[in-house]
């Protein structure tokens, strides 16, 4: 909004001046062209490129952060992923171990074996997994010992294990062990 006086246009900011002289003001709104010159108010074609040009580095920017950062979280998710079925590994075999009071090796099945009275379960070590009844977990153990009263062995009664994994499920280990009743000595041969 602007406001001639005297053959010149201000801004209606003085409203007291305004209020006062109300004879001989002209009211004029603003159009597209320029009050002193007449010729139309437009970015230059130069203007729009160099904004246009600035726009599409700035998104270039953000699209590639965005990319560096679904890798980290793919990375991040697929970690999470191997600590979790080395977890579900470790806590059936905790679960197994004190539910199932004979826990045995069979070295020449590469088999671990628990059984009571009326039921039993088998672990079975597989290349790249660990095969557990209708379970499969994904997981390759580099390395494997088992122990009976604190001492290792590599066949027959168990009352303890240690698993490490490959380097593809970053070097974990896990350790199990359950506390064997008076059973367990006296049925030692």
């Amino acid at each position: 909004l602007f406001l001639k006086r005297n053959n010149k246009y201000s801004l209606g900011h003085k409203m007291p001046l305004f209020k006062e002289k109300m004879k001989g003001l002209e009211i004029r709104f603003r159009t597209n062209k320029s009050l002193f010159t007449g010729r139309t108010m437009a970015f230059t074609l130069s203007e729009i490129i160099v904004v246009l040009i600035l726009t599409s580095i700035v998104v270039g920017l953000a699209f590639s952060v965005l990319a560096l950062v679904q890798k980290q979280m793919g990375a991040i998710q697929a970690n999470f992923e191997k600590s979790r079925e080395v977890n579900q590994l470790e806590t059936a075999l905790y679960i197994d171990f004190h539910k199932y009071p004979n826990v045995q090796f069979l070295s020449g099945e590469d088999t671990l074996r628990l059984t009571t009275e009326m039921d039993s379960i088998s672990y079975t070590f597989v290349e790249n997994k660990v095969v557990r009844i209708k379970d499969t977990f994904n997981i390759a153990i580099e390395k494997k010992w088992f122990f009976f009263d604190g001492r290792q062995t590599n066949d027959g009664r168990v009352d303890a294990i240690k698993l490490e994994t490959s380097k593809e499920m970053l070097n974990q280990t896990l350790f199990v062990f359950k506390q064997n009743g008076a059973v367990q000595f006296m049925d030692i041969e």
